[in-house]
Formats: C-alpha cells, sequence, structure tokens
C-alpha cells in the first residue's frame, strides 16, 4: 500500500481507529498512524496535501457509515 491508496488507507484507519476524533488528529500524527498500517510500504515522506486528502476520505467514509 503506498500514499495514493487513500481509499485503502482510509479503510484500515477505520477498522483500526473507529473511535479517533479525526479532526483532532494533528497531521505528523496522522502520518505516523498510517506508515503504522499492517501493509504500509511506501516511504515516510508525503505533503499536507496527501494528509488532507486522506483526513478528508475518512471523515467522508465514517459519515457514509
Amino acid at each position: 500500500m503506498k500514499w495514493n491508496d487513500t481509499e485503502d488507507i482510509v479503510c484500515l484507519l477505520e477498522e483500526l481507529y473507529p473511535e479517533q476524533d479525526i479532526f483532532a488528529l494533528r497531521f505528523t500524527e496522522l502520518r505516523d498512524m498510517v506508515i503504522a498500517l499492517p501493509g504500509f510500504s511506501d516511504d515516510g515522506g508525503c505533503n499536507e496535501g496527501v494528509l488532507e486528502a486522506i483526513q478528508m476520505c475518512w471523515a467522508s467514509e465514517r459519515e457514509e457509515g
């Protein structure tokens, strides 16, 4: 899994952290959570735009339930 696999990342984040306050996370915390996901194999470097996209997709996924 790489940084551009947003949907896969979001599914795992929601599965592992269903009670997480998504918007209380700092981007550095979100980055660390993504890097620690099982199957994540990309490097640790990403920009805020990527993290914001993950955050927004995660929030949308949770809303849709």
